[in-house]
């Protein structure tokens, strides 16, 4: 999505925040009355207490956030159980795991929640908006106080950059790139995952990100991908088969 079709909106004329976000992101400020004669699709606001994505549709109600609360079916407690597919992926033994393709961070979050060492990179800075303010967010939270946890840290920019300049390399870096749709997204998914598409397209350099976390490795790298996906690296070392999903696992040698 062009940067020309997004703008952040100013709710009251000393919002400094929205003023200095839109400065930040080189976007049009504009008030909420006139965001529907702008031209733009999508716009960002602070509302409810978090930065959120709108679109024409949930203006006056609604909006997408970087949601920092477990996920439906994750145990609260931390460090999460590491029983599911995301974990068994990224390996019980792996402590320091970069997330090159952090879209709304919600692995990137899951896996802080299982007690691992997060480090997300998103090469969008609008999607990077919304993923630190959820990680601020995430530092306020009780239990992350009281534990003295420090939220992931984010990297932005293009993650084949970023993983070539890695100061030290990962037990294990994580990449759920855009692969082009093939099923019809369920209602629960489709909104999310549609923007996220047209903030970010398809990776079309997705194989040479593969190539790049290869490279900048300690121990595997982890592809998600859906089932009908051809595996990005040839044959995995393992793989971990959902519903309408799998993680292969590529180990190295180093």
């Amino acid at each position: 999505m062009p940067m020309s079709n997004i703008a952040v909106i100013c709710r009251d004329p000393a919002d400094s925040f929205a003023r200095t976000l839109a400065d930040r992101l080189v976007l049009p400020l504009l008030a909420m009355s006139d965001a529907l004669s702008s031209g733009c699709e999508f716009f960002l606001c602070q509302r409810e207490g978090c930065l959120k994505l709108l679109d024409r549709q949930t203006l006056k109600k609604g909006g997408l956030f970087v949601e920092v609360d477990p996920r439906p079916g994750e145990q609260a407690s931390y460090p999460a159980p590491k029983k599911d597919l995301l974990a068994l992926a990224v390996g019980k033994k792996s402590r320091t795991i970069v997330d090159a393709t952090a879209g709304w961070a919600q692995d990137s979050l899951a896996m802080f929640r299982m007690g691992y060492q997060v480090t997300s990179i998103e090469r969008s800075p609008v999607m990077a908006a919304l993923i630190r303010d959820g990680f601020e967010r995430l530092a306020q939270k009780d239990w992350v106080q009281r534990r003295k946890l420090e939220p992931p840290t984010l990297l932005v920019g293009n993650a084949i950059e970023r993983l070539a300049n890695l100061q030290e390399k990962p037990d294990c870096i994580y990449l759920d790139p855009m692969f082009p749709p093939k099923r019809k997204a369920s209602a629960a998914t489709r909104k999310s995952m549609a923007i996220l598409r047209d903030i970010l397209g398809d990776d079309l350099d997705r194989q040479v990100l593969f190539d790049a976390a290869i490279a900048a490795t300690g121990r595997r790298v982890v592809v998600k991908s859906p089932d009908h996906a051809e595996p990005m690296g040839g044959k995995p070392s393992e793989s971990y088969h959902g519903k309408l999903l799998r993680y292969d696992v590529y180990l190295t040698d180093t």
